[in-house]
Formats: structure tokens, C-alpha cells, sequence
């Protein structure tokens, strides 16, 4: 990666935490942890290393991306909307009556969505699906599925994952956000996933750690795991409402209250930050 290269993804990547924190501002409430967790993750993606075509959502040779953790839809939708699959100005109907953004993610709803997730623990399922499915129509595409902490406490992630390394699928790549906060408080105090990369590792898959804030880092795991044999799984290292100051590092973050006088507040503070 050049630094130009470098720069360009930082700037989106603050530009996408930015548009998170005024749609769920905007909307009063929201999943506002575990959305801007994720956003250099899905910057990446999006801006590097999937082929994606916003005037052909359905390109049949696109890479999908499965959001198993849809409650960070938000952070999905803003990449979007940047991307061009739909105009910016939904990002303000965000969960409100007839939107094409609801709270999680709907395949039939939003352009660019490519997997209707939320239920959580059966994302993996169907990006395995997906990825299978492409195979056997002899398409390109590779599979991005993004899961949470929390869910990974569900047995059909473990299912999911014990199939994938049967199966060889070398174009299936999950992504952890291991921000190890949940619903009800800490990972570890609820369901210890510990040692997580270990656990992966004896299902059969390649695994991979980085900071999931650091692009230099998720940008090489991401390289080295298209090149990979059999699935791969990064584990990304974040904090949960990252970026913004009154929700980053809290528990009560999952879905809380954010006034837009807060959130502006917050953007002013990010821009501010840069300036320094």
C-alpha cells in the first residue's frame, strides 16, 4: 500500500465513521457500538479488496459480503451510500417507517446488501452457503463474513465453521470483531471465547490478528488470506464505538439513546482531532 494509497483510506474511513454517527444521531438511537467498530474493516473492503459494481448490485461476479453482526448495519449503509449504490440522503431515514435502511440488514430492502442477517449466530451458515453455491456455478466470487464476539457464543457459528474447513472453501473469509463487549456486559464474563484463535485454528482454518483499527494491518491480513488454502479467519482486535466519545469502550453502547446535538458534537471532535 502506497501512502497515498494509505491517506485516501483514512480520510474514508473517518469520513464513513462520521456518516454513521449522524444517521443513528439523526434517528435518536442505534447500535451505535458495534456499527463504528467495524468501520476500517468494512472501508477496506469496500475501497480495496472487493469487487463490487454500485450500477449492478446483483453483478453475478461481484464478492458478497455477509454481515452476520446486522445491527451494525449503519456502518454498512454509509459505505454504501459513499460507494453510490443509493443516494446519501436515506442515511436519514434510517429505521424509520417505509425505509430502505431498517435497524438491520434486509437483502430485499437496500441495494448492496447481499445477505437479510440479524438472527445472529447464522450468518456463517449462509456465507458458506453462498460461497458453495458459487462454486458450483463456476463464478469468481469470494465471500466476506463479518461476525461478532457475541454471537461466536452460538453453536452454529461452530457448525458453520466445522463445514467450511470440510468443504476446503478457500473462498470464504470471516472477520471477528472481537470487541469483547456484548449485550449484557464483557465476553468473557458471559461466555469466555478464549483462546479464540486457537479454537479456529483446531477447526481447520487459517487464522490471522490484527489491530481492526490499523489499516497497514487488516490490509495485509486481507492480502495474505485471498492467497490462502481453506477458509481463513481474521480476528479483529477493535473497540466498540470507536470514534465516538460518549458510547467508545461502554457496555451500554449496544443500543443506546444518541441525541443529533450529541452526535454533531462527536464529529466536531473527530474533526477536531485531525487538526491537532
Amino acid at each position: 500500500m502506497t501512502p497515498e494509497e494509505l491517506a485516501f483510506l483514512r480520510a474514508k474511513a473517518k469520513e464513513i465513521r462520521k456518516l454513521t454517527i449522524d444517521a443513528i444521531g439523526y434517528l435518536g438511537v442505534g447500535h451505535i457500538g458495534g456499527a463504528l467498530s467495524l468501520v476500517e474493516a468494512l472501508t477496506l473492503l469496500y475501497y480495496r479488496h472487493m469487487r463490487v459494481d454500485p450500477q449492478q448490485p446483483r453483478w453475478p461476479e461481484r464478492d458478497w459480503l455477509v454481515l452476520s453482526k446486522g445491527h451494525a448495519g449503519p456502518a454498512l449503509y454509509s459505505v454504501l451510500a459513499d460507494k453510490g449504490f443509493f443516494p446519501r440522503e436515506w442515511l436519514h431515514t434510517l429505521n424509520r417507517g417505509g425505509t430502505s435502511l431498517p435497524s438491520h440488514c434486509d437483502r430485499t430492502l437496500t441495494p448492496g446488501v447481499d445477505m437479510t442477517t440479524g438472527s445472529l449466530g447464522q450468518g456463517l451458515s449462509a456465507a458458506l452457503g453462498i460461497a458453495l453455491g458459487l462454486r458450483l456455478s463456476g463464478l469468481p466470487g469470494r465471500v466476506y463474513c463479518i461476525i461478532g464476539d457475541g454471537e461466536s457464543q452460538e453453536g452454529q457459528i461452530w457448525e458453520a465453521a466445522m463445514a467450511a474447513a470440510h468443504y476446503r472453501v478457500n473462498t470464504l473469509i470471516a472477520l471477528l470483531d472481537y470487541n469483547k463487549l456484548q449485550i449484557d456486559g464483557p465476553v468473557r464474563e458471559i461466555m469466555n471465547l478464549e483462546d479464540v484463535e486457537a479454537k479456529w485454528r483446531a477447526f481447520g482454518w487459517k487464522v490471522y490478528a490484527v489491530d481492526g483499527h490499523d489499516l497497514e494491518q487488516l490490509d495485509a491480513a486481507l492480502t495474505l488470506a485471498r492467497s490462502a488454502a481453506g477458509p481463513v479467519l481474521i480476528v479483529l482486535h477493535t473497540i466498540k464505538g470507536k470514534g465516538a466519545f460518549f458510547a467508545e469502550g461502554k457496555v451500554e453502547n449496544h443500543n443506546m439513546p444518541v441525541s443529533y446535538e450529541l452526535a454533531q458534537e462527536a464529529i466536531r471532535k473527530l474533526d477536531e482531532e485531525e487538526q491537532a
